[in-house]
């Protein structure tokens, strides 16, 4: 019998591998990060909220979607906190045009799956009884870290990587496996491993009592047997033999006593494996740890990403920047909506956008059902993603990186606040334009709605004459057309219909003037009103 299991032997993920509560979670801040160029801005991302516009962006659900799967490494404060430098986004898409690279990737990955592995022995070697189990588990966490940052370490030497976060990385690794303790901690943890794995033993069982002693140079009759009833043999025999149990649940009072009698049998390697253990109780270096936490935001999004892709639609890694405000998009889509219909096997509109020289609104209108808070939406993700530095949901982008993002769209109606539609509409949009800047953008849907068609357009056109003093950018959605010409600032685009089935939405956002024409034409098929049918039921 062999003492030792197989340092990758597999573990079920009912096992508490929380980053929350393990020990490998790294101090932020402390030195190279592959996620923010300035390490100690990690520190504001360790429990940050998620924004109050993610409802309305849907963000929340396509944040939930990125880190399904990811959970027990804490990533989603990272998608919560939007950069506010071009140089910090730029870091990241570096580290994404290195992940392009597939022998890369699978490299980062393969090193992602062992430190799940340290993760999982570590957090079992918590929870058994008997030490020596215990430390046994322990002592292979500390072979399979061992074996995944030398590897990493190779790996990313002959990768030909730019992005100066990997980079950083690659040269702290170098460095790390170099260093004297890293150097005893493998060989020790090697040669304890290797020393357990050579000891033998056999177990004599008399009625209600067994003893275990180690073998010695005892002839193994196995193969004897095995000859001499060869013979007799027809086709593949039941195998009656007992098997140890090798999950990692706790031992039985059995195999806890023969793993006492073993260690007092072999007290050399046994005293080796306690005291490697005392010594090594934080044997993960803090960067790696911090490391292996920072790449799986860029894992899970790739994740994500791929599946999208696989249904045609496309990502891009979009200009950005926070001086300029001409901005544009080709094919961009809402992702949230995207992952949805891509699940349903359902097609995903496209939709574009343009602003240059001093426009800075797109007001879009047209008939309900026809995409316009689609639109917005997008318009929103995109924004936000970018300011992630991850690739956006478009085939070409060029976007602005704003300070904050502000959203107004339709709530229900909050008794404990004691306030109408209208007024709670009036205070919210206050609080936007109190806390808003010049770098800031805001997205309106459908507000002042609850009110007469005068009193919605007096109060929209003074909103909207604040947002244009402002130079804020933005979309609004809006049955009132007028907002459309209110001046230089304000784009006009409309939710478009078949041409000769006013009825049916094709859910594209044209550039065009606002007419109420199509929604107008729409509610007219609808109720029968048109002149055709007016015409059919005179005659009738």
């Amino acid at each position: 019998m062999c003492l030792t299991r197989t340092p990758d032997h597999r573990i079920p993920p009912r096992l508490d591998e929380s980053w929350g509560n393990e020990r490998l979670s790294g101090a932020p801040g402390t030195g190279p990060s592959v996620l923010f160029d300035r390490p100690a801005e990690s520190i504001a991302s360790a429990q940050r909220a998620a924004p109050e516009f993610f409802g309305d962006l849907n963000l929340d659900q396509v944040v939930r979607a990125i880190t399904s799967g990811f959970e027990q490494h804490a990533i989603k404060p990272f998608f919560h906190v939007p950069l506010q430098r071009v140089e910090s986004v730029e870091y990241r898409h570096e580290v994404f045009r290195d992940l392009a690279e597939p022998a890369l990737l699978d490299n980062i990955r393969r090193f992602a799956k062992r430190m799940r592995d340290v993760r999982s022995h570590r957090a079992l070697s918590t929870k058994l009884h008997d030490r020596f189990h215990k430390e046994m588990w322990f002592l292979h966490a500390a072979e399979i870290y061992c074996d995944a940052v030398d590897e990493l370490a190779i790996d990313l030497q002959r990768s030909q990587m730019k992005s100066r976060g990997l980079l950083s990385i690659r040269d702290h690794l170098a460095g790390h496996v170099a260093d004297p303790d890293f150097v005893a901690l493998r060989d020790e943890a090697r040669g304890i491993s290797d020393q357990m794995s050579r000891i033998r033993y056999g177990i004599l069982i008399r009625e209600a009592s067994f003893t275990v002693r180690n073998l010695q140079d005892e002839s193994d009759y196995s193969a004897e047997v095995e000859a001499t009833f060869a013979k007799f043999k027809q086709g593949a025999p039941t195998d009656y033999r007992s098997q140890f149990n090798d999950a990692p649940e706790d031992m039985n009072h059995i195999e806890a006593k023969v793993l006492q009698l073993l260690a007092r049998l072999n007290p050399e390697p046994f005293a080796r494996l306690l005291a490697f253990c005392d010594r090594h109780a934080e044997f993960v270096d803090k960067i790696v740890a911090t490391f292996d936490r920072e790449i799986q935001f860029y894992l899970a999004y790739l994740t994500l990403l791929a599946m999208v892709e696989r249904a045609g639609l496309q990502f891009c890694l979009p200009e950005v920047s926070d001086k300029s405000k001409q901005i544009h998009c080709r094919e961009g889509f809402d992702l949230a909506l995207a992952l949805k219909h891509v699940g349903e096997q359902k097609p995903v509109v496209c939709n574009d956008f343009n602003l240059t020289d001093r426009q800075r609104i797109i007001v879009v209108s047209g008939p309900n059902q026809g995409g316009k808070t689609t639109f917005a939406r997008m318009f929103g993700q995109l924004h936000y993603l970018a300011s992630l530095g991850c690739p956006v949901p478009a085939r070409q982008a060029k976007l602005y990186l704003a300070d904050r993002i502000f959203t107004h769209f339709e709530q229900e109606e909050k008794v404990e606040n004691l306030r109408g539609k209208l007024e709670d509409d009036l205070v919210r949009i206050r609080s936007i334009l109190t806390r808003a800047t010049r770098r800031s953008m805001v997205i309106l849907n459908e507000i002042f709605t609850s009110t007469t068609i005068r009193d919605e357009t007096f109060l929209s056109h003074n909103v909207m004459a604040k947002l244009a003093d402002m130079d804020v950018l933005g979309v609004w959605v809006t049955f009132v057309d007028e907002l459309s010409t209110f001046g230089p600032q304000t784009v006009s685009m409309v939710s478009t219909v078949l041409p000769d089935q006013p009825a049916v939405r094709t859910f594209k956002v044209e550039r065009r003037t606002a007419d109420g024409l199509a929604y107008a034409m729409a509610i007219a098929q609808k109720y029968g009103l048109t002149c055709r049918r007016v015409k059919e039921r005179i005659k009738s």
